[in-house]
């Protein structure tokens, strides 16, 4: 399905605004079918059976988003996009009506979680090989900005929501709303008309289709490779903190629960706030050099969090973190969408994913334990250098401290 080029922008263009509101849609589904499974593991099982339901999603998505790249730049981003909302509503809508009439035990959630890795290891690459076929290469910043506002409001809105639904109607009435919101999305992709991509070919002859191609377009790439390396090293040390080590602390310094999600709060307007003014300038001139100073920024304020004992400083600080962050992840994103060939754009957006989705959370035991041994100080210093080694990696590399997005 075709388009006529729209010299608008991003925010005034019908298809990116359709892209967005299925991507805001589908988030706050998937928050809230988050929020209902682990609930409804937990009401079934012990924690210990229950932690392993939430795990079995990791599982398909870490061995097959390689190939889930491979199959959004054969069949298209859109047509795999609207395929895996409507099996994620399908089986959601359906879980919540078994649920209505039965209990059914930890097997079935189980196999529900694994469904849903599966079609995530299809959906996130071709949510993010979607942006160059709706939007013009000097928009996608702005594309790039308007995802992470999404994203932030789905998760924000998302738990809460579900944890309303469940405690009006249950975890089935959680799985209906949840049913209910990726339902929302299909008429939205459904509406989407992509531009086509210009056959390019292998030095062969043959067009450009399977999972190595797209393997040695990075690796011969002078931006995109060295990006990836990027993303992976941002992603190892930033995911421990945030996940376990902020646990720990609120422990430690008498914080609790609502101390968490003070933090997380500060650390999602900060990132909100990143992806604002993105969207809103669409352009930040020297962009690799800026996205390399503020991951290392970014990374001084992640070791400083082990040093507050006031929530209120640690608020401040994760909002920092947030906000550079933030700005670094959405100027990656952004240079990986116009750097990629777009015929590559889904086995690219795969490897970046593979890092955060697949090989980042194996650092969460490796980080409690590492707690355990020698302190929240030491471990969050480890990986704000690990952070830190992030930009400076991308400040060394030529190429992409000298990379520009395209002005408006």
């Amino acid at each position: 399905m075709t388009a006529v080029v729209e010299a608008r922008p991003a925010r005034r263009s019908p298809q990116v605004l359709r892209r967005l509101g299925a991507y805001t849609a589908s988030t706050l589904g998937d928050s809230v079918f988050c929020l209902a499974l682990s609930w409804a593991a937990v009401s079934g099982g012990t924690p210990a059976q229950a932690g392993l339901v939430m795990a079995v999603a990791a599982v398909p998505r870490a061995l097959l988003m390689l190939f889930g790249g491979v199959i959004a730049d054969r069949f298209g981003p859109r047509r795999v996009v609207l395929a895996s909302d409507t099996v994620r509503c399908l089986v959601t809508l359906g879980l919540a009506a078994t649920l209505f009439l039965a209990s059914p035990g930890l097997g079935a959630l189980a196999a529900v979680a694994l469904v849903f890795g599966t079609v995530d290891a299809l959906f996130l690459p071709a949510v993010g090989a979607l942006p160059p076929r709706i939007a013009d290469r000097d928009q996608l910043a702005r594309v790039q900005g308007m995802r992470g506002i999404a994203h932030r409001t789905g998760t924000v809105v998302g738990a809460p929501l579900g944890g309303l639904a469940v405690a009006v109607g249950g975890t089935a009435n959680a799985f209906a709303v949840a049913g209910a919101l990726f339902a929302c999305s299909l008429p939205l992709l459904a509406a989407l008309r992509l531009r086509p991509l210009p056959r390019e070919d292998a030095p062969d002859g043959t067009a450009p289709r399977g999972l190595a191609d797209g393997l040695r377009h990075l690796r011969g790439h002078p931006v995109l490779g060295p990006l990836m390396l990027v993303v992976l090293l941002s992603d190892l040390g930033f995911t421990g903190p945030l996940n376990v080590g902020l646990a720990v602390l609120a422990e430690q310094r008498g914080w609790g629960a609502s101390g968490i999600g003070w933090v997380l709060a500060g650390f999602g307007v900060g990132a909100g706030a990143a992806s604002l003014l993105l969207t809103v300038r669409g352009h930040v001139p020297r962009t690799g050099l800026v996205m390399g100073w503020t991951m290392v920024i970014g990374a001084v304020a992640i070791g400083a969090l082990a040093h507050l004992p006031q929530l209120a400083l640690a608020v401040l600080t994760a909002l920092t973190v947030g906000l550079f962050a933030g700005l670094s992840g959405a100027l990656c994103n952004a240079l990986i969408q116009t750097e990629c060939d777009p015929a590559y754009l889904g086995r690219v957006s795969a490897v970046a994913g593979l890092g955060s989705l697949g090989i980042a959370p194996l650092s969460y035991p490796v980080t409690g334990a590492a707690i355990g041994l020698w302190g929240t100080g030491p471990v969050f210093a480890v990986s704000a250098a690990v952070c830190a080694l992030s930009g400076v990696y991308a400040l060394a590399v030529r190429a992409v401290r000298r990379a520009e997005l395209p002005k408006p």
